[in-house]
């Protein structure tokens, strides 16, 4: 367990977490959206710090990326979690784990033990995957931070929901993104995701002024 980072601490042990936009409002003791950070006595923490559910050596065009070291393998990892709830996810199992079962599972694995695992396995990238790598934004930033001195590049695969503040932090590590757009519309985004299509947009944009 590790203190979050971009968060608020309000009247009455109260906190806002800003690490994505849904931006949400947690009492003392209770859980933000994501089921992954948890108020603890008006601090947030995030539960899945050096949590590691999955990982692989994947072609990095199966992020997929078809422009960004083409033919290289990519280190793919992940924790349990996600911001969204789409009711036709393919990792199912894992993103929903700390909503639907209530369980945070994970393999103890530093930050300094993917990079080597990377590097050792002869991988170019490391890919943050599976689940929503907004989520466990902390272990995902120091990850990035010793791969990029490494002479790795880090890349998201995601859906798009962190908030301005999380991008505009990772940035100078973050080297390439697949966001999965997934409609476009507002109306399909909030039925069948959780989430709405404005924050998503507004992280492309962003993206784009950032040029990731």
């Amino acid at each position: 367990m590790k203190e979050a980072l971009l968060y608020e601490k309000l009247p009455e042990q109260r906190v806002k977490c800003n690490l994505c936009n849904h931006r949400c409002l947690i009492g003392e003791g209770k859980k933000g959206i994501c089921a992954v950070r948890e108020n603890r006595g008006g601090t947030l923490y995030t539960l899945v710090y050096r949590r590691l559910i999955s990982r692989n050596v994947d072609p990095v065009e199966k992020k997929p990326m078809f422009h960004f070291a083409p033919g290289s393998r990519s280190f793919s990892i992940a924790t349990v979690g996600c911001n969204f709830r789409c009711d036709f996810c393919q990792n199912y199992e894992i993103s929903q784990m700390p909503r639907e079962e209530n369980q945070i599972t994970g393999q103890d694995v530093a930050p300094e033990e993917i990079v080597a695992m990377a590097t050792k396995t002869g991988c170019k990238t490391i890919a943050y995957t599976y689940t929503e790598p907004t989520i466990y934004f902390e272990y995902a930033y120091d990850i990035a931070l010793r791969a990029s001195k490494a002479g790795l590049k880090n890349i998201f695969v995601t859906n798009g929901y962190m908030s301005e503040e999380a991008l505009r932090t990772f940035h100078p590590h973050l080297h390439g993104a697949n966001v999965d757009l997934k409609a476009f519309r507002d109306q399909f985004y909030r039925e069948r995701c959780g989430g709405k299509l404005e924050g998503v947009l507004h992280s492309l944009r962003v993206m784009k002024e950032l040029g990731v």
